[in-house]
């Protein structure tokens, strides 16, 4: 990532990089930050709503994120890791959303949880019945275990994919899936299975 300041800076702060408006940025700039956009939006929301349990709650969220990415769009295209910094500034904003209701950051709402677990798909985790039991263990994985977890058991996206999305390597998500599977077979005392190609993910 560059030397620019992180996803918490103001553009009204002392020292700060002064925002450009959108409508000064060159048209190849405002292109890339909307294509960026629509790419991710969808994304980013059904990862907040998972996070937060509530659709009007998930939109601030992203929205607020959009704002922030907006802001900042100029310096993020010269940054090594602009996926990476734009995850870091929705995770963010989810913990304020949380802080705001004053509920624990941490843990993702149940009933967002049990509807993602709804529609099974053909993996042992997917078939558990006991909801509440899973979604204590996965609230006790480390952040990144969860994030890949969730990503790629809850939205159903693919170790690439989701790896895209949180600016990492596809082998460093691999292995936080790994992790965080033998971490919850553990938690819930099941045998950890091998993904149906015959390997973990």
């Amino acid at each position: 990532m560059s030397g620019d300041g992180g996803p918490e800076e103001t553009g009204g702060a002392v020292g700060a990089p002064r925002v450009v408006p959108i409508d000064q940025w060159d048209p190849t700039a405002q292109m890339a930050y909307w294509g960026f956009h629509l790419q991710r939006r969808q994304d980013y929301m059904r990862y907040a709503y998972l996070q937060l349990g509530s659709d009007a709650d998930a939109e601030e969220a992203v929205d607020l994120t959009f704002d922030q990415v907006m802001d900042r769009w100029p310096r993020m295209l010269r940054m090594e890791n602009l996926e990476g910094y734009a995850w870091t500034i929705l995770k963010r904003r989810i913990i304020d959303m949380h802080r705001k209701r004053r509920r624990r950051p941490e843990l993702m709402e149940i009933a967002a949880f049990e509807a993602a677990l709804a529609d099974p798909a053909e993996d042992p985790y997917d078939t558990l019945t006991d909801a509440i039991a899973l979604y204590v263990a996965v609230g006790s994985l480390s952040e990144r275990q969860r994030d890949a977890i969730l990503l790629y058991y809850g939205i159903g996206f693919t170790a690439a994919e989701a790896a895209v999305l949180m600016g990492n390597e596809e082998a460093t998500v691999r292995s936080q899936l790994r992790t965080g599977r033998r971490r919850l077979a553990t938690l819930l005392k099941l045998r950890c299975p091998e993904h149906p190609d015959g390997k973990n993910p």
